[in-house]
């Protein structure tokens, strides 16, 4: 079913979205029911039993083809993630080409996805990758393009077809993308968006068995509901969760080139970031003067308007979440803040809290908005110690100019993506996951396609 916005619609059958930056409503959006989802399951398996059995040149094609739609139409993408979601333009207009750049890498794996000819006795045994057939997406709100995209551009070139559930408060873009694709090419019905209540349209595609895989970008709390349901049908599942990274600085590092990159590495996206280096271990010697340099730069942050190409800090995508973040910094807590408009919008200051306990929550707790704590450690161990005391394992980063010390730091930190004198954690062709409660999985990287297949494995006997 291929949704469109309408004006009139009964409460529970619809989603409101709002601009994050002046509260005003953007768009009613048709919500998606569960005999939606039954039957958006039956197209795209039908779908996918043809595009499966077209050729590799043939699929690559058309995905390069939808990369390119989806390039001429970078700006109109990019203006629709800043209304819908509050983004600076300039993410935005990353994000949308991350789209794009995904489809085109992806494209190129098409060709390339091949099995093995393993030597045995008595013959040949070769193994065959082969597509799964109906892949979920469930994608989030705080990067809704780009992360949707790295689990449809993969699946698709796999031969899978794709039903993407966009967040509920963010559907435009994938609404807007499943078009795009369709001009460019691509077979209808295989890449299907349903925009709807995660009880209600999420539920009923992690339960379907038609649905051979669930992709989830979220919180953990949720990451684990699906992974219960899925276990019922032992049906497969990639996680993408929460975290709570460390940004580790030893006394020896670029001390104001750390304390410079430090305040965008937790405000960038308004620290709506699974990513976001919100906690800031500093060796106890310099940790006084890392204080005085970084306070400037969290002062000089503009924060404002999303379409100001000035802004480097847009609203929260909420009330609920602007009111979750003011929860974890409370009155006696001792804080070095910027500044944030005032008025409608869902908007809070550059936060980043210091003289506080590892253990309080805003230390240990995801608080998905722009706010980071800074602690003191005393040498190496401790320094990994601290990095290492919490639930989660997504992504860290730590300063030094001793390239053993960063060798030896980065094995034992428990994450799956660390950068060194660095703050960058995702590439599309570097493999991206994380540790402990963090999620389960890959994506990206040059094995993102095998992510969506079967691997079946054929002897041959030679015997005469």
């Amino acid at each position: 079913m291929r949704h469109h916005v309408s004006d009139v619609l009964a409460p529970l059958d619809h989603l409101e979205v709002l601009n994050p930056a002046t509260e005003e409503t953007v768009a009613i959006v048709p919500a998606a029911t569960r005999d939606d989802v039954d039957a958006a399951v039956a197209r795209a398996a039908a779908a996918q039993r043809a595009w499966a059995a077209a050729t590799p040149a043939d699929r690559a094609r058309l995905l390069r083809r939808f990369a390119a739609v989806v390039d001429g139409h970078i700006e109109e993408l990019a203006q629709l993630e800043v209304r819908e979601a509050g983004h600076t333009i300039g993410n935005a207009r990353w994000e949308a080409g991350n789209v794009r750049d995904l489809l085109d890498f992806a494209a190129g794996g098409v060709e390339r996805l091949s099995g093995r000819q393993i030597p045995v006795a008595g013959g040949i045994d070769v193994t065959f990758l082969e597509p799964l057939g109906v892949i979920g997406v469930i994608a989030p709100w705080n990067f809704p393009m780009p992360i949707a995209a790295w689990g449809l551009a993969p699946a698709l070139a796999a031969g899978n077809a794709v039903i993407l559930k966009p967040a509920e408060t963010t559907p435009l873009t994938a609404l807007r993308l499943a078009e795009l694709a369709l001009e460019a090419g691509i077979p209808e019905h295989l890449f299907q968006v349903l925009p709807g209540h995660g009880a209600v349209a999420g539920d009923a595609l992690v339960e379907h068995p038609g649905v051979a895989k669930i992709v989830f970008t979220g919180s953990t709390r949720v990451g684990k509901q699906i992974m219960a349901k899925c276990a019922d049908r032992v049906k497969r599942v990639t996680l993408e969760l929460g975290g709570k990274s460390p940004n580790i600085v030893f006394a020896d590092a670029d001390l104001e080139a750390a304390a410079a990159a430090a305040p965008m590495a937790f405000l960038d996206n308004t620290g709506q970031d699974c990513c976001a280096r919100t906690r800031i271990l500093v060796q106890r010697s310099v940790y006084d003067r890392f204080l005085e340099l970084v306070a400037p730069g969290i002062a000089a942050v503009a924060v404002g308007d999303p379409l100001d190409e000035k802004t480097q800090m847009g609203p929260l995508i909420s009330r609920l979440q602007l009111d979750r973040v003011r929860s974890f910094v409370t009155d006696d807590l001792t804080a070095i803040r910027g500044t944030a408009p005032e008025g409608p919008g869902f908007w809070y200051p550059p936060t980043l809290v210091t003289d506080v306990a590892p253990t309080a929550p805003v230390a240990a707790e995801e608080v998905f908005g722009p706010v980071a704590v800074v602690l003191p450690f005393e040498d190496e161990e401790d320094a990994v110690r601290l990095a290492n005391a919490t639930e989660y394992g997504l992504s860290g980063s730590l300063w030094t100019r001793d390239i053993g010390r960063a060798l030896r730091v980065s094995r034992a930190v428990a994450a799956g993506n660390l950068s060194v004198n660095s703050h960058s954690s995702v590439r599309y062709w570097t493999p991206f996951g994380g540790y402990k409660q963090s999620g389960l999985g890959r994506e990206l990287g040059p094995d993102a396609l095998t992510a969506f297949t079967e691997t079946k494995n054929v002897f041959i006997s030679t015997e005469a």
